[in-house]
């Protein structure tokens, strides 16, 4: 049977290992399994009720944390949100009893980003309800994700590119290159409307490349044909009709602020 400080000696090993230069992420995984069974052995892993030990929930709370970021490194999206799903237990549901939590804001500002890298609009404003007021001005992890919406519900695809430079450590990092991602196909999708072809250039600007290569090999990911000799790109479409799609103004304004942007850096 686990007690409380052999499993609070464990945290702070694995707390050690995933906070060192070079961590050694299989033996996280590890680290993480035992720290999970002795969680459940003493109550503390899917609490219930007020009779758990506050220090037991703390204990739980910052092991629920490490995973959480360890489940970024080894990119489990989908055991990234296990994790957010169970610390809201502790951040909302016991944070009359326990201290406050110095990755709650980090962690809530990292699940935003990924809501918004999904394009999960709606879970992403329900995310917001639960929040302090204060902190979606105060706090900056959860202001660059409020900013960045704000961004996409403008069209202003330039800005969330020239925030990058917001963007600490790797964790964000990683799902700040899905959201620029999905904003590459989505100016993708419109392009592919809105013209016929562009200059291989104007594509790489438009969407935020600076390698000729990674222009190409989204080029064939997109089925679009490149013409070498012209230097253009001409975009697949296979409808027969021909529509007008709002978003060309978007694209326009786009291409222009990136040309801007790529002047002034």
């Amino acid at each position: 049977m686990s007690s409380i400080q052999q499993i609070s000696a464990q945290r702070d090993s694995l707390k050690a290992e995933i906070n060192s230069a070079q961590p050694n992420l299989a033996k996280c995984a590890q680290m993480l399994t035992q720290l999970k069974i002795g969680l459940t052995e003493i109550g503390a892993y899917v609490p219930q009720g007020s009779q758990v030990d506050p220090q037991a929930l703390v204990l739980a709370r910052d092991i629920l944390e490490m995973g959480a970021y360890y489940s970024v490194r080894v990119k489990d999206i989908d055991a990234f949100v296990r994790y957010i799903s169970q610390l809201s237990t502790f951040y909302y549901d016991y944070a009359s009893v326990l201290p406050p939590s110095e990755q709650m804001y980090p962690l809530t500002g990292l699940n935003l980003l990924r809501l918004l890298s999904q394009n999960r609009l709606s879970e992403f404003h329900t995310a917001l309800e639960v929040i302090d007021p204060e902190q979606l001005h105060n706090n900056s992890y959860i202001k660059h994700a409020v900013d960045l919406e704000q961004f996409l519900m403008e069209g202003s695809y330039n800005k969330v590119w020239g925030s990058r430079s917001k963007v600490k450590g790797e964790e964000f990092l990683f799902f700040y290159n899905i959201l620029i991602d999905t904003i590459r196909h989505e100016i993708a999708n419109c392009s592919e409307k809105a013209y016929e072809a562009l200059p291989v250039q104007d594509a790489a600007t438009l969407l935020f490349m600076k390698n000729m290569e990674d222009v190409l090999n989204f080029a064939q990911e997109r089925n679009w044909k490149v013409n070498p000799a012209e230097q253009k790109i001409y975009f697949t479409n296979t409808d027969d009709e021909v529509t007008v799609i709002p978003q060309e103004q978007i694209i326009k304004q786009t291409l222009t602020y990136a040309r801007e942007l790529e002047r002034i850096v």
